[in-house]
């Protein structure tokens, strides 16, 4: 299954809305594991699309996009950065382009603007950390990181988020269950 150096983690408690007041997923993910999850806000706001951000919303490369990054910590030890990035027509002037905590979630809070996630694709590849991943996530120079890019598109097949979240390869597990039918 896995060691407590490494980290078992599911794509499908972070898909669905929460309510106001309960726990973020990370930290109640973490906290039934036995562990603990916290995560600071880096930066949030405007910053042109990257390439591949701009792909999978629409967008022309450098047309502005809402991003929030935040740090995951897993026991205090950083766990895997997390850019979110949404089109400024549904984040721009809304708690999305903030650094505060949003109440029950971002999630919730595309849903409650009219953009409720119905389905994801996700796409994950490995590759060598840039110095920037190396030094943010405390990983060796040796050491792979695993980049899982998440497009959410709402009831109408519009793209309304893309994360793109980057862990060290040797502290991760990444599991999926899908039912069929």
């Amino acid at each position: 299954m896995g060691n407590r150096s490494q980290w078992v983690s599911s794509s499908v408690p972070y898909l669905a809305p929460h309510a106001v007041g309960a726990p973020d997923v990370w930290s109640a993910e973490t906290a039934a594991q036995g562990r603990r999850g916290t995560q600071r806000i880096l930066h949030a706001g405007e910053v042109p699309a990257p390439a591949v951000v701009a792909e999978l919303l629409g967008l022309r490369e450098g047309e502005p996009v809402v991003v929030r990054r935040r740090m995951m910590l897993l026991d205090d030890v950083p766990n895997e950065l997390t850019d979110t990035y949404y089109p400024v027509e549904i984040a721009r002037g809304t708690r999305l382009a903030g650094t505060a905590k949003i109440p029950g979630g971002a999630v919730a809070l595309l849903a409650e603007l009219g953009y409720a996630g119905a389905k994801v694709r996700e796409d994950v590849t490995a590759h060598m950390p840039n110095d920037e991943e190396r030094a943010a996530l405390h990983t060796a120079p040796d050491e792979p990181v695993l980049r899982l890019t998440r497009l959410t598109l709402d009831g109408r097949d519009r793209p309304v988020q893309v994360d793109v979240m980057t862990m060290p390869a040797h502290r991760q597990r990444l599991h999926y269950e899908l039912t069929i039918g």
